[in-house]
Parts: structure tokens; sequence; C-alpha cells
């Protein structure tokens, strides 16, 4: 086993064993909560551009599988683990984690402390970082300080599919929808099917004309890496959805896409949210749901009143508990709502699930006219709990 070396960009080191790919990566040091569902972080588009550590502390314990990956590829930048399964212990595995992460040039580094790492982007921030098998520090060093921010980057074109493509409902087709892909997971539209959508996913750049030239009942905007400040192109398209007053739903990156279609300013958080344990409040229905986050940026809008937009009044659907973040904006007289967290997480939790079968109602109360347009309160999900 070879050496491996991480340095950040204010210069702290930490030295460990080569996990994965050999070389030299360079990205955004972030830290991620949760206890499960690494292979589901790695191949999540949203973590482009970003070397990811995991807090808990054994990692690949249930190997990969054909089943679990939410995209093509493995998207991170790099993998930070402290204790990596010697081997795979799962009914499911068809590898190792570590032989995939060779197999797909994904450079990492085990055996380092994780806990001081965390602490240490928590104190100061997330920042850019380098692990390399091959650099000392001075040289690895000069690279990280050299390397691109993620504030200003553009990444949702680099990870969108490329050519449209289709998914089918499940069963009977209730609805069509658009879905603007800014780094979608195979488990968006694979939720919405279950309910009968049938989703036509369109790439990152494409136009509100091209969005709707099939007719859909609702447009959905997608997860995705990057600084939305940078992604213009996706709130141009955005805006023309809203004023089609077509029925809109939007998670994560798509959020804070709405956020700025709706004239709401977005920030770079301290160190962002990276987890399966985040507590969201739903101020709509006044419900507390543990959910899935993966976001460095986050909407700036006022939680104590609605602010007026060329749409109409938005209001702050969701907030973060932990930090008062902004987590959901919802427009009060057009059909419009979007969720920071991920409602279709794997693996786990499914607190925030209901909130597709939200966007099904909304799409069913447009199409039949109803005079309130915008998103319902509260909903019943098929185990007839209330979201």
């Amino acid at each position: 086993m070879s050496d491996a070396i991480l340095v950040l960009e204010d210069g702290r080191t930490f030295r460990g064993d080569a996990y994965g790919a050999t070389g030299t990566t360079v990205g955004e040091a972030v830290f991620a909560t949760g206890m499960t569902g690494y292979q589901e972080t790695l191949t999540d588009p949203s973590y482009a551009g970003q070397i990811v550590t995991m807090t808990a502390p054994h990692i690949g314990n249930t190997g990969v599988n054909g089943e679990d990956d939410e995209s093509r590829r493995m998207w991170v930048a790099g993998f930070v683990v402290r204790d990596p399964a010697r081997r795979a212990a799962s009914w499911r595995a068809t590898g190792s984690l570590d032989d995939e992460l060779v197999a797909q040039g994904v450079v990492g580094i085990s055996g380092i402390d994780t806990r001081a790492l965390t602490r240490h982007l928590r104190e100061r921030g997330a920042m850019r970082a380098g692990i390399s098998t091959e650099l000392d520090g001075e040289q690895l060093l000069a690279r990280v300080q050299a390397a691109d921010a993620m504030t200003g980057a553009d990444l949702a074109p680099t990870v969108s599919t490329q050519e449209a493509y289709v998914v089918p409902a499940v069963g009977e087709k209730r609805f069509t929808i658009a879905a603007l892909d800014l780094g979608i997971k195979t488990a968006t539209p694979r939720h919405l099917a279950e309910l009968g959508v049938e989703t036509h996913v369109l790439p990152s750049t494409a136009t509100a004309e091209e969005l709707l030239a099939a007719g859909p009942d609702g447009v959905f905007l997608s997860n995705g890496p990057g600084d939305p400040a940078a992604a213009d192109y996706a709130v141009a398209a955005v805006r023309g959805v809203l004023d089609a007053r077509r029925p809109l739903f939007g998670i994560c990156f798509g959020n804070q896409i709405l956020g700025r279609a709706l004239g709401l300013g977005t920030y770079k958080l301290r160190f962002g949210h990276r987890g399966l344990n985040q507590p969201v409040l739903d101020r709509v229905s006044g419900t507390v749901r543990v959910t899935s986050h993966n976001h460095g940026f986050a909407v700036d809008a006022p939680l104590d009143r609605p602010t007026d937009t060329p749409y109409g009044p938005v209001e702050v659907s969701h907030v973060g508990l932990n930090d008062d973040v902004v987590e959901g904006l919802r427009l009060l007289e057009a059909p419009a709502f979007s969720v920071q967290f991920h409602p279709e997480s794997a693996a786990g939790p499914h607190d925030a699930a209901p909130l597709f079968q939200r966007f099904v109602d909304l799409m069913e109360a447009t199409r039949g006219g109803a005079d309130a347009v915008s998103p319902p309160t509260t909903v019943q999900s098929s185990t007839g709990e209330k979201a």
C-alpha cells in the first residue's frame, strides 16, 4: 500500500494510505455525515468537483453493486475515509469499493483522522484541497492554491445529459413532465414513474421553449453541482416556465435556481449541509422532517414575511432547524414550489418522499382548472401519512 497526502489550501496536512486510484486530484474539501449510502454519494452528480470526507468511520462494508448508482459514473473529485473495509459483506455486492474507485479513477486517502479534518472544515469552512500519492506537501499545496474555487463554478453542463431521453411511467401514465437535468439522480424519475409520471429529461441548457415544447403537465428542476449564480441559462428557462404558469417543482440546485428566477439572491454556506440526518421544519404543515442534504449554497430570503416577485408573493416554506437556512420556497399565487433537500433520498431517510405526491396533486389541480394553484398545505402519502 502506497502513502498518500491530503493538503488543505490553508496548509493543514494529513498523511495516510492511498485508497482507490493513485495520482493527484484537486477539489473542494467537504464532509458528509451519512452513516450509509456511500455508493449513492459517490455517484451523485451534485458532488462533482468535491473531495468528500465521510464522517462515518467504517466505509466499504457493503461493497458496491449495479443497482445503487445515482448516475452513469462516480463524480467526486476525491474520497477520504478513516477505516476502509477489508472485505465486502453483503449478498448484494458485486465488487469491492476500493476496486471500483480504482476502475473509475477516483483518487482517495484512508487512515487519517477524519474527525479532526471535519472539525477543521467546520471551523474554517469548506476550502480547496488536494490528495496525492506522487507529490510532496509543498508541490501539492501550490497546485491546490492555483485551482479554481467553487464560487463562480458553472458545473451543471458538465454532468448533465447531452441528449434528451424519456423515463416511462410505471403502469398507467397519468402525467407527463419535462425535467431540467442540472445533475439529476436516477432515483428522481423512478419515484415519479411509480406515481404514473412520464419524465422527459432535457439537458441543463434547455430553454423554456424546449421544456414546454411537448406540452408537459409540469416541469421539474433537478439537483446539481456548482454555484447557482453562474447558471443564468437555467434562470432564464425557469422564468419562461413561470410565465407560462406551468406547475413547477424544484429540489436542491433547482430550489436555488427558482429563487434566482424570482429575484432572490444566493450565497455560499460556510461548510454546507451534506448527509442523511438534517432536521427541517415544514412551516406550511407544522411538521419536522429528517432529510437528506447535499448543498453548499443557499437562497437568501426573509423568514418572517413573504417577498413580492413578478410572479406574486413567495414565502419560505421550509427552514433548516440547525442554522435557519432557507430550505424551501412556495409561490402563493402561482403553481410553483421547491425544497433544498432531497425527497428521493437513498439510502434514506424517506420523511420527505410524499413531496412527489404533492407535485402530482398540483398538476392534477392545475389540469382541473382549480382556483387555488399554490401547492397544497398537506398531502396524504400512499401510506396515509401527511407530508
